[in-house]
């Protein structure tokens, strides 16, 4: 009897399993776009934005929160406008915090050396050549500050490392340097 129970259990189990599968009426899916997405190829048109080529843009004349404007070009005239006009917006008490060295021995130091004789790591490898003592230049904060906002010859930016106020505390370790050699 208990061989017939089990039987029936098993056939029982069977046909419910089998009645849930049906090829001809496939299952309703929830959000099939998330089953099957359209796949777009990168940078190419799309009907999604207004104008069918990019994405919707800021609002003229916005900028991102936090951005400082810098008002000099990055050009032989704006360099010589910020080494002419632009003087350091920091107080005596971050003139005198240790930032600016600790600034400078990450981003400087391998090319301009300690000292800021031009003699870094990077130089006594021969890795760059041609770069300048801090003695030889007449340099002031503003061109120290354009220099490492924008670069100059083959020393990149580095306005997307180290933010504006970073910058100055650079440039005011500089002039220490400068004044030391």
């Amino acid at each position: 009897m208990k061989r017939v129970y089990k039987i029936t259990l098993l056939f029982g189990i069977t046909i419910l399993v089998a009645s849930c599968q049906n090829n001809l009426a496939p299952n309703y899916q929830y959000f099939p776009n998330m089953y099957k997405s359209i796949g777009y190829e990168t940078y190419s048109e799309s009907n999604a934005f207004k104008n069918g080529k990019e994405g919707q843009l800021p609002a003229a004349g916005t900028i991102k929160r936090g951005f400082e404007v810098y008002e000099y070009e990055n050009t032989t005239e704006g360099y010589e406008l910020a080494k002419a006009n632009l003087k350091s917006p920091l107080d005596s008490l971050d003139r005198n915090s240790g930032k600016g060295k600790e600034l400078y021995e990450i981003y400087c130091i391998s090319c301009h050396g300690s000292a800021g004789n031009g003699k870094g790591v990077l130089v006594e490898r021969e890795k760059f050549l041609g770069v300048p003592s801090y003695k030889d230049r007449p340099i002031t904060e503003g061109n120290v500050f354009h220099v490492v906002t924008y670069g100059l010859n083959s020393m990149g930016s580095h306005a997307n490392q180290i933010d504006a106020h970073e910058r100055w505390l650079v440039a005011d370790y500089v002039m220490k340097l400068k004044s030391q050699l």
